[in-house]
């Protein structure tokens, strides 16, 4: 790495570390609740509100329930969800806000992008400027954005609450948990970053799209068309094309920033823009684009201080930290490595470097676009910076790869941490086989039921992953989406659904996806994807709560030191390895040999 890489990344852990510390302080509080003598800040000022709601929803917050209960709560929040913003889509055309005057969205896109925004995905199969109103923009993919983070928020609570109490029959109140971590923790962090947004130029308005006259002249080439709109074709069934110049371009508008800042704070991704945040609207300075990393990372550190808080020790949090900010540094020293060394064909054809500019913003350079690739992908985010279909063969295999490890490297909002406890689970279940005792973590016995969920929950993703790639690749309609053909469009296809299984979001966008095929199967790898590891997690939360919390002997493996965080690196990367090897040997692995053999 160069020193601008190294200086970058010093920065931007030095900054995230230092305002995680006092945040996971503030989200224990909040996860515990404080009594209401004692409330301040944040929390005394939207108190109010809070009774309000349940009020208003007949929900006794006091009324906690067990993991089941619970579980299906969630689903049925998230299900309503889906339903209500499928059908907004379909009746956009109807609505006001619409000053483009957008129609109704095709039925299998909307079911997608309901299932995507739902399930903290953000999938994009369409152009957000020229498919959404402002009022489906903000109405349901931004509150969309606050209820699929605080969906991933909930579900850590109680698994942490699962490890915290002992021999209890609950793990909380779903309604009252969903209630206060969007009111208190993303709501107000949601508020201060747009506001800081809208000061460095992201725009935040209702006006309509501004027709602006161009210093330059811009030709380009559009299919004639007859007299009724239909293309004129040759004597092969080709369009026919006619050069057209102009001096006018249309610049889209819209409420942008305050979408930006819950999409990068709630790890959802998306964008206003088709763009993303290459997208001068949506991060247009230096600064908004290490604030928009750094939003990223903020809550998913804050709540492994917070964990480590719960659970009585805060090395335990330290330990998970330690494990994931390890294996985050690897990542981007190879994906910047990757980007700086570039492709030697352009110095055999005479460029003065290999470095690869390809799909990269000038403005934020390879350093800046590398670190963002690594962020959006190790978090369950999905906003890109750059295009990681441009990538080097094996820079665009990091965020692949850290999206198949189940983004569990500081991860998504709540995702990340409990993808990271289950595998902390698993280490000392490997632990306990390897010194022939029964497995202990924080205290609670590991036993079969924990396991069974564990296994469920780590395999889930790849299953669906490789089973869905497969089919796409055998049938008809699959491969007919892909730009590039040969290995780089099987890892087209392969991301997606790795990106779509793991609800990130992002894409190596050669794939062309808006189809009835992909729109569909993507969604269903969404929401099992998704739900398919909250039950088993949930589950596991009610079993370790009901347990009864034993002392620490001689022979208890102690999970806060070096050894714990090598043993649970080692868990991450091996089951990773072993699930995707294959499929990235077909894909980066092959093409970078092809790259380097040319």
């Amino acid at each position: 790495m160069t020193t601008d890489a190294i200086l970058q990344l010093a920065l931007f852990l030095g900054v995230l570390f230092v305002l995680a510390w006092p945040l996971g302080a503030y989200i224990a509080h909040i996860i515990r609740g404080e009594p209401k003598g004692e409330q301040t800040g944040p929390i005394r000022l939207l108190a109010p509100i809070e009774r309000v709601f349940y009020k208003l929803a007949g929900v006794d917050a006091s009324e906690e329930t067990g993991w089941k209960s619970y579980a299906i709560g969630l689903l049925v929040f998230n299900l309503v969800g889906v339903v209500l913003t499928y059908a907004l889509q379909r009746l956009q055309g109807y609505l006001p806000l619409n000053p483009q005057g957008f129609g109704a969205v095709s039925p299998d896109l909307a079911f997608n992008t309901a299932i995507s925004f739902a399930t903290n995905t953000n999938w994009q199969s369409y152009t957000p400027e020229t498919t959404m109103s402002y009022l489906t923009q903000m109405l349901q993919l931004t509150v969309h954005n606050f209820f699929s983070a605080a969906t991933g928020l909930v579900v850590v609570v109680a698994l942490i609450r699962g490890f915290a109490r002992k021999s209890a029959g609950s793990v909380g109140n779903v309604w009252a948990d969903i209630t206060r971590t969007t009111l208190y923790i993303l709501l107000p962090l949601s508020v201060v970053f747009a506001l800081v947004f809208v000061g460095q130029g992201a725009i935040q308005n209702f006006k309509p799209y501004q027709d602006v006259h161009t210093v330059q002249a811009t030709t380009y080439q559009q299919p004639k068309l007859d007299k009724v709109g239909n293309a004129i074709k040759d004597a092969k069934g080709n369009p026919m094309l006619e050069d057209v110049t102009t001096q006018t371009q249309t610049l889209a508008m819209g409420p942008v920033a305050s979408q930006e800042a819950i999409k990068m704070l709630g790890t959802n991704g998306g964008g206003f823009f088709n763009a993303n945040s290459a997208h001068p609207y949506e991060n247009p300075t230096p600064l908004t684009n290490f604030l928009q990393m750094l939003a990223i990372f903020l809550i998913p550190t804050a709540l492994v201080f917070a964990f480590g808080r719960m659970v009585g020790d805060w090395r335990q949090g330290v330990a998970v930290l330690a494990a994931m900010t390890l294996i985050f540094v690897v990542a981007y020293g190879v994906c910047v490595w990757a980007e700086q060394a570039g492709n030697p064909a352009l110095v055999s054809a005479g460029a003065d470097s290999a470095i690869n500019m390809e799909g990269k913003e000038t403005r934020f350079g390879i350093t800046a676009s590398a670190l963002f690739a690594t962020i959006t992908t190790a978090a369950s985010c999905g906003a890109v910076n750059a295009m990681h279909d441009s990538f080097t063969p094996l820079g665009g295999l990091v965020p692949m790869g850290l999206i198949q490890l189940g983004e569990v490297v500081f991860g998504g909002v709540g995702s990340g941490l409990y993808g990271m406890l289950v595998y902390a689970i698993l280490a000392v279940f490997i632990a306990g086989l390897m010194v022939g005792r029964t497995p202990e973590y924080l205290g609670k016995k590991i036993e079969i039921f924990e396991m069974k969920m564990t296994a469920i929950a780590i395999l889930v993703t790849p299953i669906l992953v490789l089973a869905c790639t497969g089919i796409a690749v055998m049938l008809t309609a699959g491969k007919a989406g892909v730009a590039n053909p040969g290995a780089h469009g099987f890892s087209e296809i392969f991301y997606a659904f790795s990106s779509a299984a793991n609800n990130n979001g992002s894409a190596f966008a050669g794939l062309s996806a808006n189809t009835p095929f992909y729109n569909s199967l993507l969604a269903v790898a969404m929401w099992f994807g998704r739900f398919g590891v909250i039950v088993p997690v949930l589950a596991m939360a009610g079993s370790l709560a009901a347990k009864k919390r034993l002392n620490v002997t001689a022979g208890t493996l102690p999970t806060h030191g070096p050894l714990f965080v090598v043993l649970l690196i080692g868990s991450v990367m091996l089951v990773g390895a072993l699930n995707y090897i294959p499929g990235l040997a077909l894909g980066p692995i092959v093409e970078h040999l092809q790259m380097i053999a040319h």
